[in-house]
């Protein structure tokens, strides 16, 4: 297929999205006569830099493909790693148009007031000769199992919490709340000591907290996080940004804790649970939540935020209603991506019904042996090949664990078998370095909760 004057070849395209066109492979075509350098560079916390060497074409005939490239890069860069600056050397034409486009009023205004939000800096693109040297500084944290340790695990419907000692959880609650809802930090507190006091009891003291909670965490305090969505700005600053610090000191006072993202821990669940590294968990669920653990075991500190990286070039491709920008990974790896496909596989869903009771009827459907319900989730795993040819090459990762609602039964298992078929046919050599898997029995027993509690260090 033709897009912006670059031959893009496809083989294996999405029954119900022919129109579908993946990135990675846009991105390859496009790479394939572009000779004149184009080096980016972002800038997150602590000075960390990420830097990213390419070319562009730097002709008039690919003026458009060079600007669309550049953008999309840009924009994955950012969601992928963070940043609140942003480097540019080697082209003054490709400077001034991502100069304008993260400026207000700008295409990626969205996108520069997050990251302004995110790391409190203001948001930045920089014209230079040669962008700073790469340096990045991975924290190991997590599989600490020694001592009485309280695991907690923030979910929007429900809050998990597990005592454990020595590694062995001995009381483990769920309780029911509505965090997503309420405006009152208050009662985000109150549910976090009541859960960290229900743990306590079943342990003769607690050394340590680790806290998995979606969202972005910087040095233990919370960004920005959908838990929290509806408390005011001036409440969210005063009474959200240290919760969980606030939480622990106030129950146990100065113990170790470490606030994480759940897609994080989730990865560090698989690592423990596999007895290996270099993972990238993928959560299909309300949204696409990641984490990622490197091969020397560490997190990090990338954003990891993939549900807002273009993953489609396709220029009809479905808006996500938040940063109101297209083909991002939300719409392809979560509840939507079901959502957006089942009418047109021929399946009527109820307007009225929620998300997730839309999922749970396609769901529903699969497990019936309904051949509608099969070319949905033979779609997304079209999908899910493509891009994680494309992730791999940021992340180089080696296993991939999927989870979420998505990934539950029979359908699962069809994402699972179509990606690992259009990962071989397509990408022969990602596909031998790539082990996407499904969780196993011993991946659920070490936890989500069990492993937020092992991310504090002793002593």
């Amino acid at each position: 297929m033709d897009f912006l004057g670059i031959d893009v070849p496809v083989k294996h395209v999405p029954e119900l999205d022919p129109g579908f066109i993946p990135m990675g492979k846009f991105f390859s075509a496009f790479l394939a006569d572009a000779k004149q350098p184009l080096d980016i560079a972002v800038e997150r916390a602590g000075g960390e830099v990420a830097v990213y060497h390419t070319f562009i074409h730097g002709t008039a005939e690919f003026a458009g493909a060079d600007r669309y490239y550049a953008d999309r890069l840009v924009k994955f860069l950012l969601w992928c790693m963070g940043g609140f600056k942003v480097y540019i050397a080697g082209s003054e034409e490709i400077y001034e148009y991502i100069s304008a486009a993260y400026r207000k009023g700008g295409s990626r205004e969205f996108d520069a007031d997050f990251m302004a939000n995110v790391y409190e800096r203001p948001f930045e693109v920089v014209r230079c000769d040669a962008v700073p040297a790469e340096y990045s500084n991975p924290q190991s944290v997590g599989r600490h199992l020694d001592g009485c340790r309280i695991g907690f695990d923030a979910g929007g419907s429900d809050r998990k919490v597990s005592a454990v000692i020595d590694g062995e959880s001995v009381f483990s609650e769920e309780v029911v709340w509505y965090p997503k809802v309420t405006e009152d930090p208050d009662y985000h507190y109150e549910g976090i000591v009541s859960a960290l006091k229900s743990a306590a009891e079943h342990m003769p003291r607690v050394d340590a907290v680790g806290v998995s909670s979606a969202g972005i965490y910087i040095n233990n305090r919370t960004m920005v996080a959908s838990l929290f969505l509806k408390v005011p700005p001036e409440l969210f600053d005063a009474k959200v940004k240290d919760i969980y610090i606030r939480a622990v000191r106030d129950t146990f006072g100065d113990i170790p804790v470490v606030v994480a993202n759940d897609g994080d821990v989730s990865a560090l669940a698989g690592a423990m649970s596999l007895g290996e590294n270099n993972i990238l968990g993928i959560a299909m669920g309300t949204s696409e939540a990641v984490g990622y653990v490197d091969e020397n075991g560490a997190v990090t500190g990338w954003l990891n935020e993939l549900a807002f990286a273009p993953v489609d070039a396709n220029p009809e491709a479905m808006a996500d209603e938040w940063s109101g920008d297209i083909g991002c990974g939300v719409k392809y790896f979560s509840q939507d991506g079901v959502i957006k496909l089942a009418p047109r596989a021929g399946i009527e869903l109820k307007e009225d019904d929620a998300p997730a009771q839309k999922l749970k009827a396609v769901q529903a459907l699969m497990e019936a042996g309904d051949s509608r319900a099969e070319a949905v989730y033979r779609s997304i795993g079209v999908y899910l090949g493509h891009t994680l040819a494309f992730y791999h090459t940021f992340y180089g990762l080696k296993y991939v664990l999927l989870l979420g609602r998505v990934m539950s039964g029979k359908g699962g298992d069809i994402i699972l078998d179509t990606c690992k078929a259009v990962l071989a046919d397509e990408y022969p050599e990602a596909a031998s370095a790539i082990v996407p898997t499904l969780p196993d029995e011993k991946a659920r027993r070490v936890g989500q909760s069990v492993a937020a509690a092992s991310l504090p260090a002793l002593g």
